[in-house]
């Protein structure tokens, strides 16, 4: 199954399609609300030419009756379109939500990127100018012709002074953004990066603690704020400069529309009602223009994170549907596999190649930083090599279908994660599960009498992270949760790495019995106990596969001819498979 397009193209660009609807709906809601703008200028119109000089108070009555009707209307569709805007904006955040996620997920398994949710930050950043007040000056901006034209209609001369005042306004405006844009995009990158840090800080908060390392950070995330704060006081500046001086000139202009027009009533040209009306109708005209100005530093920020969840979404590719595969049998066949880092200047995987068939157990072993983590997740598809193939029953790994191959594949990681939930929620891979599968999964792993002891068995709530437990009881519900479905290839980085003495015999029999089911088991191993259940070894130096074949033939290789197969850890041991 190839990659097709991205989820630029399959889902940002088909919500936004989608969400057109809605923003023209806003902008009809927009186009009434300024038209009925014009009942007070109207109104004063006619109070002070029609009914002052009538002294009709039946005119007064029913003009006052329409234009209360009028501003009710108003009310009414202004509410609405801020109602449709919000559903709108949340409506987006649904439908972008899950696939930011995904994507920031992918980027760090991926691409190796730093693990962060700074996209549905960005998401939420969108979500919230959508539905705020900032963007209401937007929608107001494109009818302000409406309001300068009924200025020209009551004359010329008003029209154009208003004309003038609106384009210099707007000037303001493009000032404002090039004054700003920069340093308020500076800030924001400073703040999401010290923001980053102060998260890897609170997530790491033991070894902080206890190496004293606390200042140290505290420092390098001020170093970062400081920054963010600097140019945003700089900016701000700017913006408040630019703001109070396209505020004095709205009033200025106001003042000179009501002195010419008081200048053309005495000359016979305007009636008074024609001049407080082109007055109001010049402030509403220019009022959208200045209500930006004052909103820029929220439109600046909606605009970045728009455009990085835009950036983040297309760069992740997004597999064609594909027809789900037979259950694999569990031969795995690595086909000449390479693999370089973006950032990493030598390959980590160079050229490797092995067939192991289904039901054996292999175990990889070399010294650290040689690739054997890295050739895992390249095993079970979460990174895909620059050259060659690694196939489960003949299908490459990297272009399964995940939801579809995460069924056949058990994974334990050298870094335990677990999921705030409970101890089945866990062990059943955070899906409903069958309470059988559970506890056969946490039997087959030699978890559940471990579990059985916790204050509520399997209704124990871990906490997040698994809080609440040790780092062996992590361990073992993690590889609970690697065997549950009997899965047909199960990789283990390193299982005993967290364990006692009872907990390495519990996995010890694990593999024995993962062995007797037929599933295909790879183990990265140090403790040379653990090698002792495995039918075939593959050591690793710099990325190559320097020695494969059955387990005690590559033990003669690597320790010498006087080497027994391994039966108890030890440091000596472990010392000569890392040599």
């Amino acid at each position: 199954m190839k990659s097709s397009g991205s989820f630029g193209t399959d889902i940002f660009e088909a919500s936004l399609k989608a969400a057109r609807g809605g923003f023209l709906a806003t902008a009809l809601f927009s186009l009434a609300v300024n038209l009925l703008m014009l009942t007070a200028p109207l109104y004063m119109l006619q109070v002070f030419d029609s009914v002052l000089a009538s002294r009709s108070t039946d005119t007064l009555l029913m003009l006052t009756i329409i234009a209360l009707v009028a501003l009710a209307t108003l009310a009414v569709l202004d509410a609405v379109r801020g109602a449709v805007l919000v559903r709108l904006g949340a409506w987006l955040e649904r439908q972008l939500g899950g696939p930011v996620l995904s994507a920031s997920i992918m980027g760090a398994v991926r691409s190796g990127e730093d693990p962060s949710i700074q996209g549905l930050r960005d998401l939420g950043t969108v979500r919230a100018f959508i539905g705020g007040s900032a963007i209401v000056p937007l929608m107001d901006a494109p009818w302000i012709p409406i309001f300068l034209v009924v200025v020209f209609l009551l004359h010329p001369l008003l029209g154009w002074l208003a004309l003038a005042g609106a384009v210099m306004l707007f000037l303001f405006a493009l000032v404002n953004d090039y004054a700003t844009r920069s340093s308020f995009g500076r800030s924001n990158t400073a703040s999401r990066r010290g923001l980053q840090r102060a998260e890897a800080s609170v997530r790491n908060a033991d070894v902080i603690e206890a190496m004293g390392m606390l200042p140290q950070l505290i420092s390098r995330w001020r170093r970062d704020n400081d920054e963010a704060l600097d140019l945003h006081i700089l900016a701000g500046g700017r913006g408040r400069r630019i703001l109070a001086t396209s505020k004095m000139l709205r009033l200025s202009l106001q003042i000179g529309v009501l002195g010419t027009g008081a200048w053309l009533v005495i000359a016979n040209e305007l009636t008074p009602g024609s001049m407080i009306a082109a007055s109001i109708l010049m402030a509403r005209a220019l009022a959208p223009v200045e209500q930006s100005i004052a909103s820029w530093r929220s439109l600046i920020q909606a605009r970045g994170a728009y455009k990085r969840v835009k950036r983040q979404l297309e760069a992740t590719p997004v597999r064609s549907p594909a027809m789900p595969l037979p259950t694999p049998k569990g031969r795995l066949s690595v086909e000449g596999l390479s693999f370089k880092h973006a950032r990493a200047e030598e390959p980590l995987i160079r050229n490797v190649s092995f067939v192991i068939e289904p039901g054996e157990a292999l175990g990889i072993v070399g010294p650290t930083a040689s690739g054997k983590t890295t050739l895992v997740r390249l095993i079970i598809g979460n990174l895909v090599g620059q050259a060659g193939h690694a196939r489960l029953d003949g299908m490459d790994v990297g272009q399964w279908a995940a939801e579809d191959l995460g069924q056949y594949i058990g994974y334990l990681p050298q870094d335990i994660e677990l999921f705030a939930g409970t101890v089945r929620e866990n062990v059943a891979r955070m899906s409903a599960g069958e309470d059988d599968e559970v506890i056969a999964a946490a039997k087959l792993s030699g978890a559940h009498d471990m579990i059985l002891r916790l204050p509520k068995g399997y209704e124990t709530e871990i906490g997040e992270s698994g809080a609440a437990l040790s780092g062996g009881q992590r361990q073992r519900i993690a590889l609970a949760r690697a065997v549950y479905g009997e899965p047909r290839l199960i990789v283990l980085d390193e299982p005993n790495a967290n364990l006692d003495t009872l907990g390495e015999e519990a996995l010890l029999g694990t593999i024995g019995r993962l062995h007797e089911l037929g599933a295909t088991v790879i183990v990265i191993a140090h403790r040379p106990s653990v090698l002792r259940q495995m039918d075939k070894l593959l050591v690793l130096k710099e990325g190559r596969n320097t020695a494969f074949g059955p387990r005690d033939e590559v033990l003669k290789k690597i320790t010498g001819p006087r080497a027994q197969p391994p039966v108890t850890p030890g440091l000596r041991g472990q010392q000569s498979l890392e040599s």
